[in-house]
């Protein structure tokens, strides 16, 4: 017997875009319509005078003359929950805890339902990428700890290319901003391999949304998203360069890694997928993704895992994200708030722990959605 796939309830937002329409084109359009009408009205085919627009109206319809467009979205409503314990903690020790949180943005609404835990727990942000993220500490007088954070989320579609025109408010980007964008991190360096990799790859290439559409490709056609082994999920662009495998951190870190050193500014976000054909499941891991900054479209979405996964996608995931995810945090190398005793973080998704001044990995998470059911279609 086939399997029936459910599709999840999603809904559809609408947008309206400005675009200018040829005059020519209203013309074929008026002349389609008239023609219609006549027909219903008279049964009979109208001749080309009946038909003709009015010399005055075609003169007076310049190539700036502007239509409204509907453009549909969609959203995903659901709950989201982000459980964990800490366990075998031993009496005594001082212990520590940050937690990432999930934040309100242009491509999310977030409403944070309940925080709780074993200890009292308070909100925090970092200062370089502005991350937020939830912090307890104490003497542990208990072997175990829980702690869980239940969101409400209605995830918006981003797409900024193709059939959608981007919804611009501000495409500068300040010089603070840029310059971290574009500057290396630990496991992305931008000299190298990588940069010359990207200079073969943009060469005869002088507009960033090209270069970047070039290194997308190569990153699309030359990786494969392979777990097997050791090495990956690191999103060390070396090992990237060297398997040419690996999972979505590497994807991204490759594509960014020679991004910026073409230097087109881009950035690294992480959160959570969302099983498409599921209303509700618990959720393994995490899913990261990438933007860069294009001077005459702002900041661009790109997907390269997940196109690679969905390869009829290729050209969607080139400037849109889906509605299957939601964002926690961004940046690499990051110092926590209060600052950690232990290094920086190379991405900050899943709990971070210390015990005794030092990192503690007995940790067992368990995260989860939900879709709400007949949710209001949001409108933006």
């Amino acid at each position: 017997m086939p399997r029936a796939i459910i599709t999840p309830r999603r809904n559809r937002e609408v947008s309206f875009t400005i675009m200018p329409i040829h005059g020519i084109t209203l013309y074929v359009i008026f002349r389609f319509l008239v023609s219609s009408r006549w027909v219903r009205s008279t049964g009979q085919r109208p001749t080309k005078k009946d038909t003709q627009m009015p010399r005055k109206a075609l003169l007076t319809l310049p190539l700036f003359l502007l239509v409204l467009t509907a453009s549909a979205q969609e959203t995903r409503h659901f709950t989201f929950h982000y459980a964990f314990t800490v366990k075998n903690v031993t009496a005594g020790e001082k212990i520590r805890v940050w937690i990432p949180a999930a934040h309100s943005d242009n491509s999310q609404d977030v409403k944070v339902l309940s925080a709780s835990g074993d200890l009292l727990l308070r909100k925090t942000h970092e200062s370089k990428y502005g991350n937020e993220m939830y912090y307890a500490e104490s003497k542990a007088r208990q072997a175990e700890f829980h702690f869980e954070v239940v969101y409400d989320v209605v995830r918006h579609e981003h797409i900024t290319l193709g059939a959608y025109s981007p919804h611009l408010t501000d495409v500068s980007l300040p010089e603070k901003e840029r310059k971290l964008d574009l500057a290396a991190d630990a496991l992305v360096p931008i000299s190298g391999l990588p940069a010359e990799l990207a200079v073969k790859v943009t060469e005869g290439k002088t507009v960033p949304l090209d270069k970047a559409r070039a290194i997308y490709d190569y990153v699309f056609t030359t990786m494969r998203y392979d777990k097997t082994g050791t090495g990956w999920g690191r999103g060390d662009v070396l090992y990237a360069c060297d398997a040419k495998k690996g999972n979505c951190t590497d994807f991204h870190s490759l594509f960014i890694a020679m991004a910026r050193s073409q230097g087109i500014p881009a950035r690294f976000e992480i959160g959570f997928p969302l099983p498409p054909d599921k209303h509700s499941s618990d959720i393994a891991g995490y899913h990261c993704w990438a933007d860069f900054f294009d001077p005459a479209h702002g900041w661009i979405p790109v997907d390269i895992s997940e196109a690679w996964k969905h390869q009829e996608k290729r050209d969607y995931f080139f400037g849109a994200h889906d509605a299957n995810r939601v964002q926690f945090t961004m940046g690499r190398d990051l110092e926590l708030s209060p600052k950690q005793a232990g290094k920086p973080l190379n991405y900050f998704v899943y709990p971070y722990v210390e015990v005794g001044g030092k990192e503690f990995s007995n940790i067992s998470t368990m995260f989860s959605f939900a879709d709400v059911e007949g949710a209001a279609t949001a409108m933006r």
